[in-house]
């Protein structure tokens, strides 16, 4: 269940355009619903403020996910991620990382020298300090996916095609690949959205029942808005949905309910 709240926080940041900063900006914000099969489990939020870090004013996202009601009394989750990453480029600065799930707790934090391709990761919990070498133009966790809302080549994409990031996570790079599914009219409690839909591939086993478990909806407008991901497990399924938002730099195309 851990590693199903710590990706559904992974994939409702799945957003997409052109590669300038056009589908957000200061002030977003975004809550998620998370079901678990008919139980309301949990809920997600992101939100983007502004922050300094080398002398110049840069993103820092806040990304917080729970488990509420009785989901909280079987399976504690409090989790905790943050990332701080260029108004241009997108490189990540920094990355906060402090987990609780069902007593698995986290505490640290990592700090990327771009200009020599390295990441020093402090581990507050175990009072320790590693430095890991990295590719060019890795991303964070969190920051991958503020880069995806921007990719260059996304609308380019036909179905079947893939889009490929290195990311860095748990003290490893990961070829992070999401698939191009196609496109569909989504009924969310906001009205019916133009969706794009992308498939991340996943490890099949434990914990998901094959490689292209995971599905995600994102809206088809400029704000690329992550409306739904939905994850068949070894064990039920898992859902969350967009509950509320503010803060979107351009018009949500949603046609309103009658």
């Amino acid at each position: 269940m851990k590693k199903v709240i710590v990706l559904i926080l992974f994939f409702i940041t799945v957003s997409f355009d052109t590669q300038k900063p056009e589908a957000y900006d200061v002030g977003e914000w975004f809550k998620f619903r998370i079901h678990y099969g008919f139980i309301n489990a949990g809920y997600a939020t992101l939100e983007i403020k502004e922050a300094v870090r080398e002398n110049k004013k840069v993103y820092h996202v806040i990304g917080k996910g729970y488990t509420v009601g009785m989901s909280r009394f079987f399976f504690k989750v409090d989790d905790n991620y943050e990332t701080y990453f260029d108004k241009i480029t997108n490189k990540p600065y920094q990355f906060v990382r402090k987990i609780d799930e069902g007593g698995y707790t986290k505490n640290q934090e990592g700090f990327f020298n771009q200009a020599t391709n390295k990441v020093l990761v402090k581990n507050y919990k175990n009072n320790t300090e590693k430095t890991f070498a990295v590719t060019e133009n890795v991303q964070d966790i969190l920051s991958t996916f503020y880069y995806l809302r921007n990719h260059p080549n996304i609308d380019k994409l036909k179905v079947g095609e893939s889009v490929v990031v290195d990311m860095f996570f748990d003290d490893e790079i990961f070829k992070f690949k999401l698939k191009f599914i196609g496109r569909e009219q989504l009924k969310t409690k906001f009205g019916t959205a133009s969706t794009m839909i992308f498939r991340p591939f996943v490890q099949s086993g434990r914990v998901f029942k094959e490689e292209e478990s995971l599905t995600v909806w994102v809206s088809d407008d400029e704000n690329k808005i992550p409306l739904r991901i939905k994850a068949s497990l070894a064990v039920g399924s898992i859902k969350a949905d967009l509950d509320g938002f503010k803060g979107l730099k351009n018009p949500f195309m949603v046609k309103l309910k009658k």
